[in-house]
């Protein structure tokens, strides 16, 4: 068997499970890619307020609050926001994380944008999701559902 017929295989067990599972856990797992791609983004070309920026405003509000104030205490985990002192605003806080990951290169670049995306996602599925099946889910629906759309 080749390898490219074995990863196909993979991603078609891969889409089998995404098939399957929940609208809520879909639309989390949507938001978690949205948002990160966003940060790419704005890593490119910074905006007045990042929060506004890079959170989709067709979000029901009460999850753009609840990632408002999330999004800033996963930035600190991953430590990008280390460098950023005593900073309590959390758009600051936000802000000084873009500006490490536009230092970032390469796969190290790519790592943090990958678990940054499975955080978001877990914070959006109100804890439904666990890591193990978010990376696999995320990476399935960047690979074959949004880079397709894009």
């Amino acid at each position: 068997m080749s390898l490219k017929t074995f990863l196909s295989k993979i991603w078609a067990e891969i889409k089998s499970l995404f098939d399957g599972i929940p609208a809520e856990l879909k639309t989390a797992i949507h938001i978690g890619v949205i948002i990160t791609e966003n940060i790419k983004s704005f890593v490119d070309s910074p905006a007045a307020d990042i929060l506004t920026a890079i959170i989709p405003g067709d979000l029901d509000d009460e999850l753009k609050n609840l990632l408002r104030a999330k999004l800033p205490g996963i930035l600190t985990e991953l430590q990008l926001a280390d460098n950023c002192g005593n900073l309590n605003d959390p758009s600051q806080i936000t802000a000084c994380a873009v500006n490490v990951l536009q230092q970032l290169g390469g796969d190290i670049k790519s790592a943090f944008f990958h678990n940054l995306s499975i955080l978001i996602a877990k914070v959006a599925a109100d804890g439904k999701l666990s890591w193990s099946d978010g990376a696999y889910l995320l990476e399935w629906y960047y690979q074959n559902e949004y880079k397709v759309t894009v």
